[in-house]
């Protein structure tokens, strides 16, 4: 079974076999580049689009950026990053329309056993060594989602629709649709409601 087999069947793999490690090699490199342009250069939705999944018509990623793997991301519609947004695509990750990232954001979707020895010595490398084993779990984003600056999501998390992640947030637990959810562990807050409304601050001046 190939390694990338595994991560979609949630088998423990292994990151460093040549397989993934190409696949990766090319987003690391991508992100490289990315990184060192002036952030006008026009190149830069073409090289981003080069390593996803998908992502539509409408993105901006304000640089420094990291993906782990790429093609594992799938973006929606009208998607803004800030800096230091950084997934560790190890399985899916699905980010919906119309989403938000503050600064530092991490996406993890990727994890490794707890028992030493069967994080060190259960798998064998390409050389027949021991080598690290790693298990993954996809993330879900859902539409119109607003991430908070220095928010870390786990592997396995759903973050529904219309929601809010305060900053600072560590999301470990799924997260429903239309709340504000801050901490650490990450916890709904309460319902977002009409109550929050700002629009009064965009009327024009008569």
């Amino acid at each position: 079974m190939k390694e990338t087999e595994r991560i979609k069947a949630g088998l423990l793999f292994r990151p460093n076999s040549m397989e993934l490690r190409d696949t990766k090699h090319k987003a690391h490199e991508t992100c490289r580049l990315v990184n060192t342009l002036d952030e006008y250069d026009e190149r830069i939705p073409g090289l981003m689009r080069s390593i996803l999944g998908s992502i539509g018509e409408r993105f901006y990623f304000q640089t420094p950026v990291q993906f782990n793997y790429g093609i594992h991301t799938y973006i929606g519609e009208d998607f803004f990053a800030n800096y230091n947004f950084c997934v560790l695509d190890d399985a899916d990750v699905y980010i919906g329309d119309n989403v938000m990232i503050a600064p530092n954001v991490s996406l993890m979707a990727a994890s490794h056993p707890l028992i030493a020895h069967e994080r060190l010595g259960l798998m064998l490398g390409d050389d027949g060594l021991p080598t690290i084993a790693e298990n993954a779990e996809p993330i879900r984003i859902g539409n119109n989602v607003w991430i908070g600056c220095n928010v870390t999501i786990i592997g396995g998390v759903t973050i529904g629709n219309d929601v809010v992640i305060g900053a600072g947030s560590v999301v470990i637990h799924d997260i429903p649709d239309g709340t504000l959810a801050a901490g650490n562990p990450c916890r709904v807050i309460r319902k977002i409601t009409e109550a929050d409304s700002m629009k009064e601050l965009a009327r024009e001046e008569l």
